[in-house]
């Protein structure tokens, strides 16, 4: 008998459960494939779409429709099938995001470290947050601008504040909790911005078989509201434990005489951290989302009375899904 085909449109792991998630995003999160040329991606694509229709090459392995599969979900976006930019990718959270948490937790003593290091943050969160949109719903460059002025100013206020707050009523270790405060905030203004258009328009809700039945803000709400979450906690150990550590280890003898050094080693024991927590956080919740009709009938009646015209004779699905975005 031959080997047993590959559904290759469904994951390889089970996403209902958390450790399915987890096993799923550490494959498709693997910062390795960052440094894939484009022309490989897009072979990858090919011999993707090739084998949902049986047209691959002969002789193509099964591994190497795994590996295919794997570079296709790591760089193309789930809903147009474009190829995202690599910098925006959930695979180059760990590179990009060790380096940026890294120098904020290390240069936090003056103010204008402080905004420099979370402008380049705040930089880096909206061209992920773009990049890992829901991407049904468009948003103008008007709204582009405005999400980004608004997060940057969001997180370099809370930065500021929570120094001087912290710099004249508490201990020194405090003011290393600054960067972790303002990027928390930051998340909470740079996510929704960026994402307006979901929540003011909707976003599709769609039954288990795909089907596109209406449009949903509640939906929009509670996928945005996870992903936040979500990325409050990939940074949180990282930007928690650290600290302390750093702390303790600055006042041994062998560190004050390799400070240099004191950046990069920071910048490497995030990157530790990242590598765990970015599959953790992505798994948190599922990717694809659901939301109760009864739901949408109690607090969204003119998108339901559209759900059972779309539905026709059909019942009403108990449960509708939709892609929450990363």
């Amino acid at each position: 008998m031959g080997e047993e085909r590959l559904d290759i449109e469904k994951p390889l792991w089970d996403l209902a459960t958390f450790e399915g998630r987890w096993k799923h995003f550490a494959w498709v999160t693997d910062f390795r494939t960052c440094t894939v040329p484009e022309s490989e991606l897009l072979q990858a694509k090919k011999l993707c779409e090739d084998y949902k229709f049986g047209k691959e090459p002969a002789g193509t392995t099964r591994e190497q429709i795994i590996y295919a599969k794997k570079l296709y979900e790591s760089a193309f976006h789930p809903d147009t099938g474009d190829l995202q930019n690599v910098f925006g990718r959930m695979s180059f959270q760990v590179p990009g995001g060790m380096a940026v948490t890294g120098a904020m937790l290390q240069f936090y003593k003056t103010n204008t470290a402080v905004i420099f290091w979370q402008w380049v943050n705040q930089s880096f969160n909206a061209l992920v947050n773009y990049t890992n949109r829901n991407a049904n719903s468009p948003i103008t460059e008007l709204q582009l601008g405005v999400a980004y002025a608004s997060a940057s100013t969001a997180a370099m206020i809370t930065a500021i504040g929570c120094k001087s707050f912290w710099g004249k009523r508490a201990n020194p270790l405090m003011a290393r909790y600054v960067p972790f405060a303002a990027v928390a905030a930051a998340n909470c203004a740079n996510i929704p911005l960026m994402r307006q258009n979901e929540i003011s328009q909707g976003i599709e809700i769609a039954d288990e078989n795909g089907n596109k039945l209406a449009k949903s803000k509640l939906a929009a709400v509670k996928g945005i509201s996870e992903v936040i979450i979500s990325r409050i906690i990939m940074c949180a150990p990282g930007m928690l434990i650290l600290p302390p550590i750093m702390a303790r280890l600055e006042k041994y003898r062998f560190m004050q005489c390799i400070k240099p050094l004191h950046a990069p080693i920071q910048v490497f024991m995030v990157g530790c951290f990242l590598t765990f927590m970015v599959p953790t956080a992505c798994a948190l919740f599922p990717q694809n989302c659901s939301i109760k009709s009864s739901t949408l009938k109690r607090w969204e009646a003119e998108n339901y009375e559209i759900l059972k015209k779309n539905c026709g004779n059909r019942d009403v699905p108990t449960y509708l899904y939709f892609n929450k975005g990363l």
